[in-house]
């Protein structure tokens, strides 16, 4: 199939590019002239394991190219995926101007073949109804339908899970657009599950918000652990083996990050309320995660009596997650703002995601290129971040380098047994 994906962040590119490795012809537009110029030069502008391979593999091939010319990409197009941004306003609801400003640019481009219009960006329910809407605005007769398939990609890895999907949803009113979308996504996964669009609009924010909720309910479990001196290790196994719970997303830590679960919450909240509603459920999740980054200069202020103004902290990893550079709504920003306020002196490391966070971190923070470095001399360490270069730091190389043996591990990474018998003071979330 032909298609053009407007949009080349870490859906649309990466969507794209595995589109066009499974044969079809793929188009991928951006406005910005300097992004489709670096794309064109195998310059991936994201880290994400394995895309940059894919990427020039199937340029090489013919099939994927970059353009800023939507409306000839338009044209070429059977199938048209909408992956632009959604960002979070003010209200908690999700910003639709991108999304409708492709959608007038896509009413001005198309012909009289029918094309199916795909909302790919996370979007509130009722989205899909409002693009068709905004593109007949454009072109009355026009001949199209808008769909819904949203995408269920974690950062980091990304590329496999656009290949090993646990299903594809495909919301649509048309069984012509229907057996499009299921013949392009088949030689993904035959677990389809085709619904209307509203439906398919609230699988997704339905699906992110459960398991952001998983991990807030660990989490409060674990400062409860913490109150009572129990090990959440333990009790998440011993929950996770109840198959009606399963063990995945059970993992306590410092809470949520990146650019999907803090912002898919809100825009669901924001919804229910707009109707009246007040959901108290995604309310908690979100309050258990605003506080719980902070939790880890807690563990610092009882180690040193509540001063640890002069004291360097040795921040280790930046980004949300492992395998991403990606800063958003990342727990180490309020940490190291925290760390700041109270008069600490803060050295971070991460891998990869440092240019990122420069721009969003004070300018006191100081850079280091290993974990080894930012533990050197330090007066205690976090584990923020549990990139392998970080896990892997021996007991020794911990008591050797710190000033003083202080760690905090934010994502219970740590072999906390080997680490207490090396006389390091280990505090985890939830550990005793």
């Amino acid at each position: 199939m032909n298609l053009a994906v407007v949009g080349t962040g870490y859906v649309g590119l990466v969507s794209g590019t595995c589109f066009a490795e499974l044969g079809n012809h793929v188009i991928c537009v951006d406005k910005l002239e300097q992004k489709v110029d670096q794309l064109n030069l195998n310059e991936i502008p994201i880290y994400e394991p394995g895309l940059e391979e894919l990427v020039r593999k199937n340029k090489d091939a013919g099939r994927l190219a970059f353009t800023t010319n939507l409306t000839q990409a338009v044209k070429e197009a059977d199938i048209i995926l909408i992956a632009v941004g959604t960002p979070e306003t003010e209200t908690g609801a999700a910003n639709l101007s991108y999304v409708y400003a492709v959608a007038e640019e896509i009413g001005e481009a198309l012909d009289d073949t029918f094309k199916v219009i795909v909302n790919k960006s996370t979007v509130p329910v009722g989205t899909a109804e409002e693009v068709e809407e905004i593109v007949r605005r454009k072109k009355r007769e026009v001949n199209i339908n808008v769909s819904s398939v949203p995408e269920f990609l974690r950062e980091g890895s990304a590329v496999h899970d656009t290949f090993h999907p646990d299903r594809v949803v495909i919301g649509t009113s048309s069984e012509k657009a229907a057996s499009m979308l299921k013949e392009l996504h088949l030689p993904l996964t035959e677990n389809i599950v085709v619904t209307d669009s509203r439906s398919s609009e609230m699988i997704k924010y339905a699906s992110n918000a459960f398991l952001a909720t998983k991990i807030s309910f660990i989490n409060e479990i674990a400062n409860i652990c913490d109150l009572y001196e129990a090990d959440v290790h333990a009790v998440a196994k011993g929950m996770g083996l109840d198959h009606r719970i399963g063990p995945k997303f059970l993992h306590a830590g410092i809470g949520y990050g990146g650019s999907c679960f803090p912002k898919d919450v809100k825009a669901l909240k924001y919804l229910a309320e707009d109707k009246g509603y007040q959901p108290n459920i995604l309310q908690a999740v979100n309050d258990v995660n605003e506080i719980q980054s902070r939790r880890m200069v807690e563990h610092l202020d009882r180690i040193f009596d509540g001063d640890i103004s002069g004291r360097t902290i040795a921040i280790l990893g930046l980004a949300f997650k492992p395998n991403t550079d990606d800063m958003r709504e990342a727990p180490s920003v309020k940490i190291i703002q925290d760390l700041i306020k109270q008069g600490a002196a803060v050295r971070a490391f991460d891998p990869i995601a440092i240019e990122n966070a420069k721009k969003m971190l004070p300018d006191e923070v100081e850079y280091v290129d290993s974990a080894l470095a930012a533990i050197n001399g330090a007066d205690a360490a976090f584990l923020v971040t549990e990139w392998d270069e970080c896990k892997s730091l021996t007991p020794k190389q911990w008591k050797e380098s710190l000033k003083q043996p202080v760690v905090v591990d934010g994502r219970n990474a740590l072999d906390k047994e080997s680490l207490k018998a090396e006389g390091i003071i280990y505090h985890g979330i939830g550990r005793k």
